[in-house]
């Protein structure tokens, strides 16, 4: 580090979640980030004082990559650019789906949360309607973001096909028998116009 660049927790934060995103959560370590940024590991504990500092120092990063800078007037449309941000960071950073649980909220996690009820500060919804949106949008962001983060092209299929070769899954073999099915580039965005149309529609029909 060079006298004109300072240690901060912003800048140990972001070394940590370059290394985790190379080398995977588990390789996260003081040492490890003082390699990487070229200073003593004695240095950076005056910024962090223990592993749990690290990891919330960490996600705090992370959910401020979520922030967005502005929203759409139109609720609908700002928890579609919130969700759609969201999905992107744990795309980036897979490993965060696990090792971040254990992070207590820190100010950036905060304004996320703010952020997403101001996007709903003009609808008639409850605070308690409100909160259960926002849980279910957050089920259904990070189920996809898991499901994403485990699909690996080059996962062995041999034993799967041995199987359908057996004629004892029909459906499956119809439904996979020439390999897996051409992706569907607009599933987000159309599973979650499906859960904001059931939100809408519950609230117009009550």
């Amino acid at each position: 580090m060079s006298r004109s660049s300072p240690l901060s927790r912003e800048k140990i934060a972001a070394a940590a979640l370059a290394i985790a995103d190379a080398e995977g959560f588990s390789s996260v370590s003081m040492r490890r980030i003082a390699q990487e940024m070229g200073v003593g590991t004695m240095s950076l504990y005056y910024y962090v004082k223990t592993k749990a500092d690290l990891i919330a120092v960490m996600d705090d990063a992370l959910m401020g990559e979520v922030l967005a800078w502005s929203l759409p007037a139109g609720w609908r449309e700002a928890l579609t650019v919130i969700a759609t941000r969201t999905r992107d960071v744990f795309l980036r950073h897979p490993w965060a789906l696990s090792s971040m649980l254990s992070a207590p909220p820190g100010v950036n996690a905060m304004r996320h949360m703010e952020q997403c009820l101001q996007a709903l500060a003009a609808t008639t919804m409850t605070t308690r309607e409100k909160l259960a949106l926002l849980a279910m949008i957050d089920d259904f962001v990070f189920g996809y973001a898991l499901r994403e983060a485990a699909s690996d092209p080059k996962i062995d299929l041999n034993f799967a096909k041995a199987q359908l070769a057996t004629g004892a899954f029909p459906r499956l073999k119809e439904a996979f028998g020439k390999g897996r099915p051409p992706a569907m580039p607009d599933r987000f965005r159309m599973g979650l116009h499906a859960l904001l149309d059931l939100a809408e529609g519950a609230r117009l029909s009550r």
